[in-house]
């Protein structure tokens, strides 16, 4: 299992349902998300990532969750590419990264953390090993150790509701239904499983 970063810029992402969907995950509801990851395609179902609060304070790590869907792509004529990739994951653990995150950049500069490139561009990044088992100890430290999500409910986990362009660019793009894929889709997905929209990152 490999450990990526994502990246959250409030002053580009917006995201005003972050209280509510901390409470649901705190509360035990497994909520997944949909977020870009950059030009990263070697991220795979299992996978660990990290939340990163960039550009604004309070920055930190504020969330981690298991990727459930590996990168695939999405329409976004905004992009040179004409695309951007996704990926599928299910919170573990959250926090209301506006009030602050559960390990602040402070910390993060601090051996061995210091050894990775937190303030990444774009999500995707890999967190190094060495950085990356310091950061599951700190983490289970500060939030408790639990147990990956179950995602065995026939509609899977349930989405936030964070809506953007590219989140309806995902909607328009998802396959139909014969395909018998998992779908493309926006963080705008409900009951009995709600999600969010994917990030820009």
């Amino acid at each position: 299992m490999t450990a990526f970063l994502l990246i959250w810029s409030p002053k580009k992402w917006p995201w005003p349902e972050l209280p509510d969907v901390a409470k649901r995950v705190a509360a035990g509801v497994a909520v997944g998300d949909v977020w870009g990851c950059g030009f990263a395609r070697s991220i795979l179902p299992g996978d660990r990532v990290f939340l990163h609060r960039v550009a604004q304070q309070p920055k930190g790590i504020f969330g981690s969750g298991y990727v459930t869907r590996a990168p695939y792509e999405v329409l976004d004529p905004a992009t040179k590419r004409g695309y951007r990739l996704c990926i599928d994951f299910v919170y573990d653990w959250l926090v209301d990264a506006h009030e602050a995150p559960v390990i602040p950049r402070e910390m993060l500069r601090t051996f061995p953390f210091s050894v990775q490139t937190w303030d990444a561009q774009s999500s995707g990044t890999v967190i190094k090993p060495i950085a990356e088992g310091a950061l599951e100890k700190r983490w289970a430290e500060l939030t408790g150790k639990r147990k990956p999500p179950k995602l065995d409910t026939p509609a899977g986990p349930t989405r936030s509701s964070k809506v953007t362009a590219h989140a309806k660019a995902a909607q328009r793009t998802a396959p139909s239904p014969e395909d018998s894929k998992p779908k493309t889709t926006s963080k705008q997905r409900r009951a009995p499983a709600t999600r969010t929209t994917a990030k820009k990152a």
